[in-house]
């Protein structure tokens, strides 16, 4: 069932990450994957999250992540506490596209849906892949929730999603 705006964030969600590290900076390091409870861990934060179908895929590493990263400071001074990206490429997927968009820390967590379990939760997975969305979660409350319906981004994009907040 696809959330909206006054719907809680589910209980359940839990996506797959490898923490950003100095010592495994390097896109040809691997680092170890660990679960990633998102509704543990966005509880009390103001949070966006957004999906792309793929980790190095045109459109998502051209057009949806670089606005994400440009606007980061925008989207921190909305009091946005938490920035989270989600495909259902695994972990080491993930982890690498994080660092060669040059993203240390936290800034942005790169996480992986597994088998876009997530996704298909809310019925915004296609053909095994997530979807392109976003959601903005306020203190475990969606405020902001849309997919895209045609190709590109623009419900899903940074821009979009500072409209909102």
């Amino acid at each position: 069932m696809a959330l909206k705006p006054g719907d809680s964030f589910p209980s359940d969600v839990v996506f797959q990450y490898i923490p950003w590290t100095e010592e495994s900076g390097e896109i040809t390091s691997c680092g170890i994957p660990i679960n990633y409870n998102a509704s543990k861990e966005w509880a009390d934060k103001k949070v966006v999250l957004f999906a792309v179908p793929g980790a190095f895929t045109p459109t998502c590493s051209i057009n949806h992540v670089p606005g994400y990263i440009q606007n980061l400071p925008r989207l921190k001074e909305k009091g946005v506490e938490v920035v989270a990206v989600i495909a259902s490429n695994d972990p080491f997927v993930m982890s690498a596209w994080g660092k060669a968009n040059n993203i240390k820390g936290d800034d942005i967590l790169f996480l992986s849906d597994p088998d876009a379990k997530f996704a298909n939760s809310i019925g915004w997975a296609n053909g095994g892949r997530t979807g392109r969305f976003a959601i903005i979660i306020d203190h475990g409350k969606v405020t902001y929730a849309q997919i895209e319906t045609e190709k590109g981004v623009k419900v899903s994009g940074a821009d979009a999603v500072l409209a909102h907040l």
